[in-house]
């Protein structure tokens, strides 16, 4: 049997590698050597500090999550590997999955989805945040020629970002507290703008995906008459203010959430998951995107960088595990 190490969070902020055998690949599973993973800055720092809401453990669990919320757990979904035993028609190939951190996994052969050539493996990991990003898009309605705003430049914004400033005639403007981030918005197509110059801005739809009542605030001031603003944001268990008052209803806004856990409705009746999956992988053959990886951490240093990665208000924007 073949050995696999995989990141445990044991405790509140504390990580470990663990070691464990690998089962023989069955007739429809194949054996994945991983190349890069990705941390999740928004998820996996909520389920990193214990702070992933009880009433949610279900609906949050990984596709090959083992453990639980309430400790020890081994978590993650941005997984890139390649295919070393299984089907000959995969035998070579580098794949996504939805699998936490480890080297090596068995996995079910429909949950592998091939790579397009023009995708390189190390910005394939994006591929999550690329779907939530699709899944936003198409939850706002935004069309050409809108005015878009979104309020916050982290990688899931940009990503959005990126997406909306390739609809014909948007006008796509973006926001967010570090300046630095501005020479990547707008190499993606947005005007990097200050707070000051969105309110009564008036645009068509607004994404927030700063997870702060303060970025909530701004998106609802940007917001034109009866415009929509998508909530791209996950709060885990921590309580948000938001100023409803004012002209939130005379403008008659609508606010609202946007999850990738299911497809959203306006694309459900003809996309299924995977459809959705090999979209967002060949949204990323985009080489701008390569801005949005900020940092590469051998596996083997998960355990001690972990806590900083995910530390409140730590910079940078994608960070993958290399392997």
């Amino acid at each position: 049997m073949k050995e696999a190490r995989s990141l445990w969070v044991e405790a509140p902020r504390d990580a470990a590698l663990r070691v464990a055998s690998l089962a023989t690949p069955g007739p429809e599973e194949a054996l994945v050597r991983t190349l890069w993973s990705a941390v999740s800055r928004g998820t996996e720092r909520l389920v990193f500090e214990g702070r992933a809401p009880r009433s949610e453990w279900e609906r949050m669990r990984a596709p090959f999550q083992e453990g639980a919320f309430s400790f020890p757990v081994k978590y993650g979904y941005c997984a890139v590997g390649r295919v070393e035993e299984g089907p000959a028609e995969l035998l070579g190939r580098d794949v996504f999955c939805l699998h936490p951190h480890q080297d090596f996994f068995v996995a079910p052969v429909a949950m592998l989805r091939p790579i397009p050539q023009e995708t390189p493996a190390r910005r394939a990991p994006l591929a999550a945040n690329m779907e939530t990003a699709l899944n936003g898009l198409w939850d706002s309605g935004a069309g050409p020629g809108d005015r878009i705003v979104v309020i916050g430049a982290g990688v899931l914004g940009l990503l959005v970002t990126a997406l909306a400033a390739r609809l014909p005639g948007a006008e796509v403007l973006i926001h967010d507290r570090e300046d630095s981030r501005a020479q990547i918005a707008e190499s993606l197509g947005a005007r990097f703008v200050g707070a000051d110059a969105l309110e009564g801005r008036g645009a068509d739809v607004v994404f927030h995906a700063t997870a702060s009542s303060e970025g909530l605030a701004l998106a609802l001031a940007a917001a034109g008459l009866e415009a929509t603003i998508v909530e791209l944001s996950w709060y885990g268990e921590g309580q948000v203010s938001a100023p409803l008052g004012g002209g939130f209803h005379a403008n008659r806004l609508r606010l609202v959430s946007s999850q990738v856990g299911q497809v959203a409705p306006s694309r459900r009746p003809r996309w299924s998951y995977a459809r959705r999956l090999d979209k967002a992988l060949e949204l990323l053959a985009d080489p701008r995107l390569d801005a949005l990886i900020t940092e590469e951490i051998p596996f083997a240093d998960a355990p001690r960088e972990l806590p900083r990665v995910l530390a409140p208000g730590a910079s940078g924007l994608a960070t993958l595990f290399r392997y």
